[in-house]
């Protein structure tokens, strides 16, 4: 049956396997509700496995699990906003620099696409210089990075939960890959060990209770996908 979950989803078995592990740490670890591809409050992301410890008389508190099974996979939800976008003035700097002296080698760069020629845009591309294609690549690559792959910041910026964990095979971890705030759980001989604790993240009880919420929903639509297909057998 997990293997027809696995195709359906287009998820590879070394993931299913690691969110597996993940839930079963978080259980073993205090946090009784737990479930896999849970809605996060405040963005549009979900997490491979959230999980809530209740504590007596006051509400509880949230951890997401994140599975990576690849390196590229990993460090493409690691941007760190705050360097990208200081390398990314940089480049625009350069940008500017750069077209200014081309301006002035190739004075007919003009479209001639306005009424105007003063507001004429200028076309730098036709000239095929190297080091100018080079560096509009990399703002283009940059700039989807910085909009597209902030994932882990974004989760801590949120405040979606109170602790973080990553949760990697042995081969892939590596400290400095290890998102800021975020703790590492490592898989060893088919179970995880804590590498490196989290960061405690201060969530509102209007968050914590959305985990929840959110909880129990995607428990009752995995029990009940389980069952379709057990009726199915």
């Amino acid at each position: 049956m997990a293997a027809r979950i696995t195709s359906r989803r287009g998820e590879t078995a070394e993931h299913a396997r690691l969110k597996q592990l993940g839930f079963i740490w978080a259980q073993a670890h205090g946090f009784s509700a737990c479930a896999m591809e849970v809605t996060l409050p405040r963005c549009r992301y979900r997490a491979d496995v959230a999980g809530y410890r209740s504590i007596p008389k006051q509400i509880g508190s949230t951890a997401i699990f994140e599975c990576k099974q690849a390196l590229c996979d990993l460090r493409r939800d690691n941007c760190r906003s705050d360097s990208a976008r200081e390398r990314l003035e940089a480049i625009c700097n350069r940008r500017h620099v750069l077209e200014a002296h081309l301006r002035i080698h190739y004075p007919s760069l003009h479209n001639g696409d306005s009424l105007f020629p003063e507001f004429d845009s200028e076309n730098f591309s036709a000239i095929g210089h190297r080091g100018y294609a080079r560096l509009i690549r990399e703002l283009q690559a940059l700039q989807n990075r910085l909009y597209d792959c902030t994932k882990f910041e974004k989760l801590i910026r949120y405040r979606c939960a109170n602790l973080f964990f990553i949760v990697l095979p042995e081969r892939l971890f590596r400290e400095s890959e290890v998102p800021v705030g975020w703790g590492a759980l490592v898989e060893s001989n088919d179970t995880l060990i804590l590498v490196r604790k989290p960061n405690w993240h201060e969530a509102t009880a209007a968050n914590r209770l959305h985990v929840l919420q959110r909880i129990a929903v995607a428990g009752t639509r995995n029990l009940t996908r389980k069952l379709a297909l057990d009726r199915h057998e």
